[in-house]
C-alpha cells in the first residue's frame, strides 16, 4: 500500500504576526515556522497504518528551500521518504491543490492524507480540490479511519454538524484528518538521527495560476476601551440606550 502525506509549514501559533512591506503578507524574519498541527494528525494515521499493513509512506510539501524542514521532521516520525514541490510563489488554494494533483498523478497512491486545514489561511480546501483533480472519492474532518484487510475500502468516521457520520470510501481515496483522530507521536532521537539520511525528491512545480490574489493585508482594529456606567440597576437605561444607538444589537 503506498500512503502519501501532504505537510505544510506555518507559522507557529505563538508568533507576533508583523506585515510585510508589500503589504500583501506577513513578514517572516521574525517567524518560527512550524509543521501545520492538523497535518500532524495524518502524519500519525499513515504510520499507523503503516505498522500495521507495511505501507510504504511519502510525504509531500509545496514551498521553498524552508519547507524541507517540516519534510525532515515529518520523516523523523516516521516515514519513508518526501517530495519537495519547489516554489517561492504563495500561491492559493488552487494553485497548491494543482500541484499536488500534478506530482501524485501517476504515482500509484492508495490514499493522500491530508490535515483539514492549514492553520494560516484556514481555508480548509486543498484536500477536497486535489480529490476533485484526481477524480478519486475523500472524506474530511475524519475522526476514525479503517481500511480493510484487502487494502480495497476504507471505513471512516467524519464529523457533522451535531453529530458524526460513517462512510465507505474505495480506494484509492483522499482523507482530511480532524484533531482527534489519534495522538500523534514525538520524533525519537533515532528517527531524527535517520531522517537525514532519506530520501527527499526535489521536482519542479509547473506552471499554474492561481485564481485568487491577495491585495491587502491588514490586522484587525485595536480593541476599544470598555465604559463603565454604573455600578448597581440604574446603570440600565443607559446600557440599553448605547447598545441601540451606538452598538446598534437590539
Amino acid at each position: 500500500m503506498k500512503l502519501f502525506v501532504c505537510v505544510n509549514q506555518v507559522p507557529d501559533t505563538e508568533t507576533k504576526v508583523k506585515i510585510g512591506q508589500d503589504g500583501k503578507s506577513i513578514d517572516r524574519s521574525e517567524v518560527n515556522l512550524i509543521l501545520n498541527p492538523y497535518d500532524e494528525f495524518a502524519v500519525e494515521a499513515a504510520l499507523q497504518l503503516k505498522d500495521k499493513n507495511g505501507a510504504e509512506v511519502t510525504y509531500v510539501s509545496v514551498g521553498g528551500d524552508s519547507t524541507k524542514e517540516v519534510l525532515r521532521k515529518a520523516l523523523a516520525m516516521g516515514g519513508d521518504k518526501g517530495i519537495h514541490i519547489k516554489t517561492e510563489s504563495t500561491g492559493d488554494s488552487y494553485s497548491v491543490a494543482s500541484m499536488i494533483a500534478s506530482a501524485l498523478k501517476d504515482a500509484g497512491a492508495d490514499m493522500v492524507l491530508f490535515g483539514k486545514q492549514s492553520i494560516d489561511y484556514d481555508d480548509a480546501a486543498v484536500g477536497t480540490m486535489v480529490a476533485e483533480m484526481l477524480g478519486v472519492p475523500s472524506a474530511s474532518v475524519v475522526v476514525k479511519l479503517n481500511v480493510d484487510e484487502n487494502a480495497k475500502k476504507v471505513t471512516c468516521e467524519r464529523e457533522i454538524e451535531g453529530g458524526t457520520e460513517t462512510v465507505e470510501l474505495a480506494m484509492p481515496c483522499i482523507i482530511s484528518a480532524q484533531k482527534g483522530l489519534n495522538e500523534p507521536r514525538y520524533p525519537s532521537l533515532k528517527g531524527i538521527m535517520a531522517a537525514k539520511s532519506k530520501p527527499v525528491q526535489e521536482v519542479a512545480p509547473g506552471t499554474v495560476e492561481p485564481l485568487t490574489e491577495v491585495i491587502e493585508m491588514r490586522k484587525p482594529p485595536a480593541k476599544q476601551a470598555g465604559k463603565i456606567l454604573g455600578t448597581d440597576k440604574s446603570a440600565v437605561p443607559e446600557l440599553i440606550r448605547l447598545l441601540h444607538e451606538e452598538a446598534k444589537v437590539i
